[in-house]
């Protein structure tokens, strides 16, 4: 959820930290914070609202210092405010924490130090870690060790950066289930809830482990155990460009981000293909072991949130049509608490962008209980989901900074993808031939994409004639039904109008009855078998009022007499076309929140990386 920073060397902190927490504003932006040791005092400046406030406060003053900590916030205890934002400190100031994640054991804490005399200033959890850190110091001098004994007694998730006056050569960092990592730069060093923040400065990072803790000097960084054991480990290497984390000149990460899907695409794919001759001849996963459990396996189990349960419900229809396998889809958030049925030859698939979703990580860890095979789909290189899983696949997306997931969602279709495949030729349900042909037809995915982007402007033209329609609606059949929901989600996201998405055959048991003519339909037609019944369904709609849109590769002329707009893309195998189906319905919300006056980078309420329940 909230973005936290920090800073220890030889730069002035201040600037550091406000250009740390621009790349991190798609974490939360209710509320933003800085805490400075100026040589004399921990500084402390804090604004609500969006990051820009605080700079505004803090444009006329000069903070002098090398050592920092920042926050941007996503607020779940006590409304946005400047008390509420973080840092939060101890009663006497001389100690500031920045905390991401949920203290669920708060409310005993804060009665536990009330009862001792504590009076608190916020409705925050966090501020309940500063009186904690602060009554443990107060015991004994040493900051590390009260920040040690502090997070024993917490309950929930966190990742933590501390100061302290009486500290001043060091940062004190702490994570349990929330994202952190350790910047390792030149005389200099970082910490951030993700890699952004620190590509300017370093490509070199450590990813903390669950329970673990760093103290950050200037001029190195000591790793330990929760039981303060020092821990070693390799530094990762960040490769990405760090043009890649900048907007480039679109107006928009969401609009770059979309542009950026057939690039994704390709470097998603490319090192997963094996060829000879020039020729594509199967599947290769550096990350996974194909042995005879993916032969004789029972079913397939997926779970994920939001966007990646989309992935999912559209990989369902993939898995069981080329690999004639049974596959569940379970939203995380629910799989955990239904006491699900798990069997041992079961192959388990989590999938999450950040890697650091709470339910989902809830869900592997169920999973990894009961002996299920864990095979996890994220984007992100040294992420929890990608450390506790067996086998992990990545989606080669490059940094996605829009909250809304737009490449996000199509690498993880194309992962799946090339799932389904592998396993279908593992197990024999497809031959030789039509796998060899299933790959080409997957190679020429990314050149389609780009040539619905090239060809946009009629999305654009019709976003412009409906984005104030009171409601919209999103059918299909087969994939297209489960592509609905994404497309559904896109629109509500970023434009914040009413849409929902339905299976097209539903529409005579309940929805058509919310038809009128305030509502757009949206049907994606891809399946051409299905086409005739799918026309019936926008007649149906039409009939009473409401406005229809088509997104089809069909180029007969089948819809034109009933939709008002047409959108073709090009052909592809029904088992991959989600990739490209989906592209114009995220323009379509793209240009439907621009109109409406939104931000589709910060979407109000939500955040990128939900790290909490």
């Amino acid at each position: 959820m909230c973005g936290i920073v920090g800073y220890i060397g030889q730069k002035e902190a201040t600037p550091v930290l406000v250009n740390a927490l621009k790349k991190l504003e798609y974490r939360g932006y209710d509320s933003a914070g800085i805490a400075v040791f100026d040589g004399e005092d921990v500084i402390v400046r804090k604004a609500k609202g969006a990051l820009k406030f605080l700079e505004e406060k803090i444009a006329n003053e000069t903070i002098k210092g090398s050592i920092g900590i920042g926050h941007t916030r996503w607020a779940t205890h006590g409304e946005p405010s400047d008390i509420n934002a973080h840092p939060q400190t101890n009663v006497s100031g001389s100690i500031a924490i920045v905390h991401n994640g949920i203290i669920e054991n708060y409310m005993e804490l804060k009665s536990w130090l009330q009862a001792q005399g504590i009076v608190f200033r916020s409705q925050t959890d966090t501020e309940v870690i500063a009186h904690l850190v602060n009554y443990y110091y107060e015991q004994n001098p040493d900051i590390f060790a009260a920040v040690l004994k502090a997070i024993h007694k917490l309950e929930g998730s966190y990742a933590l950066g501390v100061v302290c006056k009486d500290y001043p050569d060091r940062l004190i960092a702490a994570r349990k289930e929330s994202p952190l990592i350790i910047g390792l730069g030149k005389d200099e060093n970082f910490i951030a809830s993700d890699v952004p923040p620190v590509l300017e400065y370093t490509r070199d990072v450590y990813f903390l482990d669950q329970k673990e803790l760093a103290v950050l000097y200037a001029d190195h960084v000591d790793l330990f155990t929760e039981d303060g054991e020092k821990v070693i480990k390799e530094p990762y290497h960040v490769d990405w460009d760090i043009s890649s984390a900048e907007k480039g000149g679109y107006a928009h990460f969401m609009l770059k981000e979309i542009y950026e899907q057939p690039k994704a695409l390709k470097d998603t794919l490319h090192p997963r293909l094996v060829k000879e001759n020039n020729k594509n001849v199967d599947i290769k996963f550096d990350e996974v072991t194909f042995g005879e459990n993916w032969k004789n396996a029972g079913r397939i189990v997926i779970t994920a949130c939001g966007t990646a349960y989309h992935a999912g419900a559209v990989a369902k229809y993939a898995f069981e049509q080329l690999a004639r396998i049974p596959v569940v889809v379970d939203f995380a958030s629910e799989f955990r608490y239904r006491n699900p049925i798990l069997y041992k030859n079961d192959i388990f698939i989590v999938i999450s962008q950040s890697g650091e979703t709470a339910d989902t990580l809830a869900a592997l860890r169920l999973a990894k209980e009961a002996g299920a095979h864990i095979i996890a789909i994220t984007n992100c290189v040294g992420s929890t989901v990608s450390r506790e899983a067996d086998d992990v696949i990545y989606t080669w997306a490059g940094p996605e900074i829009a909250v809304a997931s737009t490449k996000a969602y199509t690498t993880q279709l194309m992962c799946l993808s090339l799932l389904a495949l592998k396993m279908a030729h593992i197990r024999g349900t497809i031959d030789d031939k039509e796998f060899h042909a299933l790959l080409d037809e997957l190679e020429g995915i990314p050149d389609k994409a780009q040539t619905i982007l090239d060809n946009q402007a009629s999305i654009q033209r019709f976003a412009s004639r409906n984005y104030n329609k009171e409601k919209v609606f999103y059918i299909g059949r087969q994939y297209d039904s489960a592509t609905s929901l994404e497309c559904a989600l896109k629109l509500k996201e970023v434009s914040y109008m009413h849409s929902e998405a339905f299976a097209a055959g539903e529409l005579k048991h309940g929805p058509i009855a919310l038809i009128d003519r305030n509502t757009l339909v949206v049907a994606t037609a891809t399946s051409r078998s299905l086409f005739d019944k799918l026309k019936s369904n926008i007649v149906e709609v039409k009939s009473r009022g409401a406005a229809t849109l088509v997104i089809s590769q069909d180029d007969s002329g089948s819809f034109g007499d009933s939709a008002d707009e047409v959108i073709l893309i090009p052909e592809a195998n029904e088992a991959f076309i989600s990739m490209l189906s989906i592209i114009p319905a995220q323009l379509f919300a793209y240009y439907c929140a621009v109109q409406r006056g939104n931000d589709p980078d910060k979407p109000r309420n939500l955040a990128k990386s939900v790290t909490v329940e």
